[in-house]
């Protein structure tokens, strides 16, 4: 027996070494303090085992001697298979001590032949949890041994450490779980992906790195109609489905929200990694039932790729960004690939974004004019005043490069005002120098205009500053800035429609609620959209949709001004269909204020060539 000086002297060191240890350190240690339990007790071997209750058996933490053995015919035994010292560790709540029978035959044969497995004394000592038993602590010496109480005592107070250990090992693997996993769905979260892009993005990685984003299309929709707990389970049944489907070694996450990724574990190029996610959208075929209605949602999907050494989890993350609103604004229910030139364009609205908000911005927009011609006859009857931006470092801007940024800040009511103000001192100037006398002048309006308090009062001021008549004037408005906030559009328009403005809608035919627009509005002209005048001759569908466009305009009594002429065949297609009036680089690219004074003052462009 060991004696008392010892056993304080081993509790007391045990405990120094195991209240110390953490999760990243406790293998070791554990096996330090086994090594030092057998040694100061002449023990032949000891082991530390844990029970996993969830799958029933019990695993090995630390042994000694160590038996190398790979794979370990022990180290994880199921309890229903297991022999009876350890089937009795699965329940074990007092230290227990097996000895060999000194009057049995097999343990007189052993010891007088030297044969046999040799008997063993071994002693049990359980961890504890509560009620529940989370491990064993053993001892064992070949043949007899008596354990003593004091010994075992000693023993329990070292399992109870061990038990301790035990629990904060398991503690904080629950909370590292937590810290890196979405809650919801058990997915990884958006600080662990990026720390892993981060890893794997290190100079000297492999690579190429390759990751798929998924953004589901409308979710919200569902949260408005069916409550943010249906909206919950469809972000869960969309978990389950994107698992399923990504079933090869990689790391998927929820990023937020909506948003989801994938990370393949094996480095992949750009092809790969497109294909890949190419398969994997065709089975995001994800449907919820809620109140007995079945719905589903699409899912935009966006794809990029970095290098190691030369990118970083941001850079990463901002192409997959881009690639992935490439593909709502397309319509959704898409992959796209990032490609260098939605970077280009990024960076060219961040720069546009930053000058606009400069107090001398407005001093570089510039106005360019496209006429208006009557096809039977080359007369030019009017112009649309269109917005170019002077950058000073990026040059001549056309308004898709900053009208979306514009929108975005304050400054799009400004830019409307000034294009306004603008076109009307240049009308004036041509009246003024004889040039031309009262043309329609065709100006594009934003949805932020048109919600804007006092924006009829302002025009109507313009008008009657520089003395053109608001009949002359035509404000453009699209079907999507319509639908932006039809009530107050539908009070705005009939404002202008009091001081005699005429409203025209530019690129009819594109949205969704065109006929309605005809009957609630007060439109004076429809505006036909390029994309149904190119190849009219040639194309059946497209003269279909342009003789009704036309026909519509007759029977509203509005005029039909077709955009984008660019051939003779399509001009003459037009004329044979009824529409006279048209825009097109076949009759004139946009014009500087001077030049079109000049066009006006010339009256005609030449149109021979339809008369062939």
């Amino acid at each position: 027996m060991a004696d008392d000086a010892t056993l304080n002297s081993l509790v007391t060191a045990a405990a120094a070494e195991l209240m110390a240890a953490t999760a990243a350190n406790s293998a070791a240690i554990s096996q330090r303090v086994l090594t030092l339990l057998v040694e100061a007790l002449g023990q032949d071997f000891g082991f530390l085992r844990h029970n996993d209750h969830k799958i029933g058996a019990t695993v090995l933490i630390a042994e000694f001697p160590p038996r190398n053995a790979d794979p370990d015919p022990i180290g994880v035994v199921y309890f229903g298979d297991a022999d009876s010292v350890f089937a009795a560790a699965e329940h074990l709540k007092e230290p227990a001590v097996m000895r060999p029978d000194r009057d049995h035959a097999d343990y007189q044969r052993t010891i007088v032949q030297g044969t046999g497995v040799p008997s063993v004394s071994i002693a049990t000592v359980p961890l504890l949890s509560g009620e529940v038993t989370t491990g064993v602590l053993a001892f064992g010496k070949y043949g007899d041994r008596e354990w003593f109480a004091e010994e075992l005592e000693a023993l329990q107070t070292i399992a109870t450490l061990f038990a301790q250990l035990q629990a904060r090992i398991v503690a904080d693997q629950q909370l590292r779980w937590l810290a890196e996993h979405d809650d919801m769905t058990g997915l990884l979260n958006r600080r662990t992906l990026i720390a892993q892009l981060d890893q794997r993005l290190a100079p000297g990685m492999p690579g190429p790195v390759s990751v798929v984003f998924f953004d589901v299309d409308r979710l919200e929709a569902i949260n408005d109609v069916f409550g943010q707990d249906a909206g919950n389970r469809f972000i869960l049944t969309f978990a389950t489905v994107l698992r399923e489907a990504a079933d090869f070694p990689a790391a998927i996450a929820r990023f937020g929200g909506d948003e989801f990724a994938v990370l393949p574990h094996a480095p992949m190029d750009a092809q790969s990694i497109f294909t890949l996610a190419l398969g994997i959208h065709r089975q995001l075929q994800t449907q919820v039932r809620s109140r007995s209605y079945l719905f589903a949602r699409t899912v935009s999907v966006g794809v990029a790729t970095g290098v190691p050494g030369e990118d970083n989890a941001s850079v990463l993350l901002s192409r997959l960004d881009l690639a992935t609103q490439s593909a709502k604004k397309a319509g959704g229910a898409r992959v796209v690939a990032f490609s260098p030139q939605m970077a280009m364009k990024k960076a060219i609205r961040n720069e546009v974004e930053l000058r606009l908000e400069e107090p001398d911005a407005s001093n570089d927009l510039v106005l360019h004019y496209l006429p208006e011609v009557d096809m039977r006859t080359g007369a030019v009857v009017g112009t649309e005043a269109l917005m170019r931006w002077r950058h000073p470092s990026l040059g001549l801007l056309m308004p898709d490069a900053f009208i979306d940024v514009a929108e975005s800040t304050i400054l799009a009511e400004k830019l409307g005002r000034l294009v306004v103000r603008a076109a009307c001192a240049q009308v004036a100037q041509w009246r003024d120098q004889g040039l031309a006398d009262n043309p329609t002048l065709r100006i594009n309006v934003s949805a932020m205009e048109l919600v804007d308090e006092g924006v009829v009062e302002r025009v109507a001021a313009t008008l009657d500053e520089f003395g053109i008549q608001p009949s002359t004037l035509c404000l453009e408005i699209t079907e999507r800035v319509v639908i932006a906030d039809i009530e107050t559009t539908q009070k705005t328009l009939n404002a202008f429609k009091d001081i005699g403005v005429q409203i025209a809608i530019d690129d009819f035919g594109t949205g969704y609620s065109a006929f309605e627009y005809l009957t609630s509005l007060p439109i004076d002209a429809l505006k036909i959209d390029r994309g149904f005048i190119r190849d009219l001759k040639r194309d059946p569908k497209r003269l279909a949709v342009v003789r009704s466009i036309l026909g519509l305009a007759d029977a509203f009594g509005l005029d039909a001004v077709a955009e984008g002429v660019e051939t003779v065949d399509d001009a003459k297609a037009l004329l044979e269909l009824g529409c006279r009036r048209a825009q097109g680089f076949l009759f004139s690219r946009p014009l500087s204020g001077m030049q079109m004074g000049a066009l006006f003052a010339q009256r005609f462009v030449g149109v021979e060539f339809l008369r062939d």
